[in-house]
């Protein structure tokens, strides 16, 4: 998954399948550059070397999927969306720069959600849930003379 502004600039990166640095690196910048040239009332699905390009844009991000062939697009499109609820629902109303200077609780949801690519929890309170334990374990870490009551 790929979350990147509408400059192009990489905001998020998460890979599922196993590449070469120099190879995500030149991947990247040629969805980026693929997703960005599209107009927005084109389809959010576009065929792309051997794989399938899911993307949707929420205000001035982009968030892009490449998917197997056999893979449900639409299934993927959902998935995106529970991600953006998610965020939005933990940043009240996500933007850009939620995403920058809190990049590591981004990259925890998503990591909630998604397992080796694959849906895990459904749930957005179960995630969330397990979201505010992390912070509230942090939170006691940062102050170590408090107690965890959970």
């Amino acid at each position: 998954m790929l979350l990147f502004s509408r400059q192009g600039k990489l905001r998020l990166q998460k890979w599922y399948v196993p590449y070469q640095d120099k190879l995500k690196k030149k991947v990247t910048r040629e969805l980026i550059s693929t997703v960005l040239g599209r107009k927005p009332k084109m389809c959010n699905f576009l065929e792309w070397r051997d794989l399938k390009v899911v993307y949707k844009r929420y205000a001035s991000l982009y968030f892009c999927c490449a998917i197997e062939d056999t893979d449900n697009e639409l299934l993927t499109l959902e998935i995106i969306h529970r991600y953006v609820e998610l965020l939005d629902k933990y940043f009240g109303s996500v933007c850009e720069l939620d995403i920058i200077f809190n990049f590591e609780k981004a990259y925890f949801m998503l990591d909630e959600l998604l397992i080796g690519g694959e849906i895990q929890e459904t749930s957005k309170k179960n995630v969330l849930k397990a979201i505010q334990a992390q912070d509230l374990l942090q939170e006691t870490s940062d102050h170590p003379n408090s107690t965890i009551t959970i």
